[in-house]
């Protein structure tokens, strides 16, 4: 919606992936298996059985989110599988339930005995780090409107989002957006002129599949080509699959009337491109933007504004 409004966004091509969601298929929004488990020792096991993190990095399984998501991600390209193991069966079951009680029964409920047999998991997206471009007060480029949590860029979080920094965020900028606002809002005119909305020349939409075909098509795109470990190629061929997404959704929202429906899909499209224009912008592999084809670190510090 700011973007529409002509308003700043910046470095959305930074999305954090966590790295161990429960391997449901046709479930969203997918079950998080913490991280704190692999902190009491789980072992992440591919296909074959085989700890393959040390393969990666010499934390092995305590390495940092995103390095732990692309070698899942390089894992599952590897063997051709859509998920890998979380082994938990060497710990101790009552430390286990005593620390991981929602983890324990939702495995149970998909017949998943975490003591006998092993988790699947697979890198699910987790957090966007970029957003609304905002100040140290949460005020955006648009003038009396302000952005805290996930929606805005702070830059609190860098280019790789800390666990539970998102607490820091709606805290702390939560917390100045009112400050600040409480300030201002008696400067600010009350416009009692806005007209209703005119929907002449539209009609009820005649078919839901063209919406929730089109969003299906998106995730596909984004999952396929704006994933965890991109390239340039695979990027140019989201864009081009989405500018055609867009010129259909546009067409849509001129001819018929609006449904949540149509206005999430035009909301998701407009995201999906801006994570993808970013992303095609940053010429380096930083946090959480790796492009094989750009792997090493610009020694310039830039901030991608659209």
């Amino acid at each position: 919606m700011v973007y529409r409004g002509k308003g700043k966004i910046e470095n959305m091509e930074f999305i954090q992936f966590h790295p161990t969601a429960l391997f449901e298929p046709g479930i969203s929004p997918s079950f998080l298996i913490t991280e704190a488990v692999r902190g009491d020792g789980g072992i992440l096991r591919n296909k074959s059985g085989e700890a393959f993190m040390e393969r990666y990095d010499p934390r092995k399984d305590l390495a940092p989110r995103d390095i732990v998501a692309r070698a899942i991600d390089n894992e599952m390209k590897r063997s051709g599988t859509e998920h890998v193991y979380l082994d938990c069966r060497h710990m101790d079951k009552e430390k286990f339930i005593h620390h991981f009680p929602n983890i324990y029964e939702k495995c149970m409920r998909m017949g998943i005995d975490v003591m006998q047999h092993m988790i699947p998991v697979a890198p699910a997206a987790h957090y966007s780090c970029g957003g609304i471009k905002t100040d140290e007060w949460g005020r955006t480029s648009v003038q009396h409107l302000y952005a805290c949590g996930e929606c805005a860029s702070t830059g609190l979080h860098g280019a790789n989002r800390l666990a539970s920094n998102s607490l820091l965020e709606a805290m702390v900028f939560g917390h100045r957006c009112f400050i600040d606002s409480i300030e201002q809002i008696n400067t600010i005119p009350f416009e009692e002129r806005i007209p209703d909305w005119n929907a002449t020349g539209t009609s009820e939409p005649g078919e839901m599949i063209l919406i929730t075909q089109s969003k299906k098509e998106l995730q596909q795109i984004m999952s396929d080509y704006v994933g965890i470990v991109r390239t340039d190629t695979r990027l140019e061929r989201a864009m081009k699959r989405l500018d055609l997404l867009h010129d259909e959704a546009e067409a849509l929202y001129r001819s018929t009337k609006l449904s949540p429906q149509l206005c999430e899909l035009r909301n998701v499209i407009s995201v999906g491109y801006l994570i993808v224009k970013g992303a095609q912008f940053r010429k380096e592999s930083r946090g959480l933007h790796f492009n094989t084809d750009h792997t090493k670190k610009s020694a310039l510090l830039q901030n991608i504004i659209l």
